[in-house]
């Protein structure tokens, strides 16, 4: 039989992004090795709303690493130690016994704060606006076998395709860059026939438009692909650099 686990949770709250923020310590007790570190925060939610407190803001949606709506720095890393792997899927068994963990947001200019561990990431949605689609008529959708694309390049695309949007890299980078997200981007969609006719303008357009969104330059740490829940190449963002020119 498991032993429950205890954590000491220390999180930053702040109410929005006009007010002052601060570290709050919480105790968590009584957990099952296998809860998620959100099941943990939902736990600790009931109990602050049942005192009366505001609740910890987080945010979070299918909870299995694949919609990229969760993400915050747990004890300063982005989604934890834990590698490939998304916030919603740390669990209490990868913590020690008593441990004291540390929640914050990301941290960047380009992704303000909406409230405690939650940040606004419309700038990538506005990277995507810029140019992050196929704008030319396809027609119907072709037969299987009627546009033959290699196995490697298929695949190739599909991993830069796995990107979740999630925001890690940019909070990872000391210079807050999204050039992973934006090479992912742009890389899925220009290893494949329906890409190409518009493959230089969109290049062009979306390092635009991340650059108007006010993230940084690439830091050439590779601290992104370390981070990057799908371990997306940061080889990505020395092709990307050719592709507009």
């Amino acid at each position: 039989m498991t032993m429950p686990l205890s954590l000491m949770l220390r999180i930053w709250r702040q109410e929005n992004r006009q007010t002052k923020g601060n570290f709050e310590t919480y105790p968590v007790q009584g957990l099952s090795p296998d809860l998620s570190l959100l099941e943990v925060l939902d736990q600790l939610n009931d109990q602050l709303i049942r005192r009366g407190e505001r609740p910890i803001y987080f945010e979070h949606d299918c909870r299995e690493g694949i919609c990229g709506s969760c993400g915050f720095l747990v004890n300063g890393q982005a989604h934890g130690s834990q590698r490939a792997t998304t916030v919603c899927q740390l669990y209490v068994r990868q913590f020690q016994n008593g441990e004291t963990v540390t929640l914050e947001p990301w941290r960047a200019a380009a992704f303000p704060l909406i409230q405690d561990l939650g940040v606004e990431r419309l700038a990538f949605d506005q990277i995507i606006a810029a140019g992050g689609y196929c704008s030319v008529n396809t027609g119907q959708a072709p037969d299987g076998n009627g546009m033959l694309i290699g196995q490697e390049q298929a695949l190739s695309a599909f991993e830069t395709a796995m990107c979740i949007g999630c925001g890690a890299c940019v909070a990872s980078c000391r210079n807050a860059s999204a050039s992973l997200f934006t090479a992912a981007k742009l890389a899925h969609l220009a290893q494949l026939p329906q890409g190409q006719p518009e493959r230089r303008s969109r290049a062009q357009a979306m390092q635009a438009a991340m650059e108007a969104e006010g993230f940084g330059s690439c830091s050439s740490n590779l601290e992104c692909e370390a981070v990057c829940p799908k371990e997306i190449s940061a080889n990505w963002i020395s092709w990307m650099n050719g592709e507009a020119h």
